[in-house]
């Protein structure tokens, strides 16, 4: 049964049954959700080949239209909402572990390490199927999580040692892919090159449903470790205090966040900053925590990917835009934005 009540804080808040879930959370999820359906409306109407609203509702098209709603603009659009909203979730997960309001699978070299395993299996097995590549992205994410753990050691606690061992890890990675890049077997260059800017030009039907499984996995995740977050944001010591057992979750959180990093990334590639942006917009519209802030910042995310997507179509000429300059075209100023005004709250109290 649902009833409103109040938090001890004093928010208004939704009660269903054990489950209390803050009113401002829910109405940013209907915000979200309404933006989302309208961008998905849009991008499924626009393009290369123009399709009618009445046509669309009617189910009245063409066989150009068709192909161009069913084979291309919707796996496109669900793969770009899916791979968004793990990147985001990722982001969410690194900062509450590592204690840092920056890290996100790009800066900690997560997404590096998932490019290097694919460059190698698609150098050496050109016509591998797509539902291998996932596998091969977590092997490499995985890889460089362990060895993030092992430069930083156990007992490090201090989130800017963390994220620097990550960004030295990310350059030495970064350059490791540059050079292998330039043994890629030709036929594949153009699609490897496009895919590490960032691309959904390979979406179909076939390769959203080698990754669904895998994307899927994300929203049981997300509820089974959204009350460990809650915790680790209060910091460690405080978390070990509550009770949380450490030892556990954590390797558990950093293994469900590479997983998720590197199966988006072998969706679309390297798509950076979005783990921290999301996050970000959401913390300073909605500030709350735990399994909310997870919820809402992979909302935030799928959103900004399918916006990005929109615009790198409707901008595209003879030269594609890449997704990762389009959603630093839409990110940035947002975030730049955000930065300034709470600078000029904290200067104002």
């Amino acid at each position: 049964m649902m009833r409103l009540s109040y938090s001890t804080s004093g928010r208004p808040q939704c009660e269903i049954g054990t489950l209390a879930i803050p009113l401002s959370a829910l109405v940013a999820t209907a915000i979200l959700i309404i933006c989302i359906i309208v961008v998905c409306g849009v991008s499924l109407l626009l393009g290369s080949t123009y399709i009618p609203v009445d046509s669309l509702l009617k189910n009245q098209l063409t066989e150009a239209q068709n192909f161009a709603v069913w084979d291309v603009r919707l796996p496109r659009l669900l793969l770009g909402a899916l791979a968004g909203w793990n990147l985001a979730m990722t982001g969410v997960m690194l900062q509450a572990i590592s204690r840092n309001p920056i890290a996100e699978p790009g800066l900690l070299g997560l997404s590096q390490g998932a490019m290097l395993t694919i460059l190698i299996v698609l150098i050496l097995t050109p016509n591998i199927s797509l539902s291998l590549l996932p596998v091969a992205a977590i092997v490499g994410g995985g890889g460089v999580a362990f060895i993030l753990i092992a430069l930083v050691g156990k007992g490090t606690k201090n989130g800017i040692e963390i994220l620097l061992m990550g960004i030295a890890l990310d350059t030495v990675l970064s350059s490791l892919n540059g050079v292998l890049l330039l043994y890629t077997p030709p036929e594949t260059s153009y699609s490897v090159t496009a895919w590490l800017s960032g691309s959904l030009f390979q979406a179909s039907k076939e390769s959203l449903l080698s990754l669904l499984p895998w994307l899927l996995l994300s929203l049981p995740a997300a509820m089974l470790i959204g009350r460990s977050l809650n915790r680790y944001e209060l910091g460690e010591d405080m978390a070990s205090a509550l009770g949380e057992p450490i030892h556990i979750t954590r390797p558990l959180i950093l293994i469900v966040a590479v997983t998720m990093s590197s199966v988006a990334v072998s969706a679309v590639g390297p798509i950076t900053f979005l783990g921290i942006l999301a996050p970000h917009l959401i913390g300073h519209f909605c500030p709350l925590s735990g399994r909310v802030r997870l919820w809402l910042s992979g909302l935030m995310g799928a959103l900004l990917v399918i916006s990005a997507d929109l615009m790198t179509r409707l901008l595209s000429s003879d030269t594609p835009v890449p997704l990762g300059l389009s959603l630093i075209i839409i990110g940035v100023p947002m975030f730049m934005m955000i930065c300034r005004l709470r600078a000029h709250k904290a200067t104002h109290r």
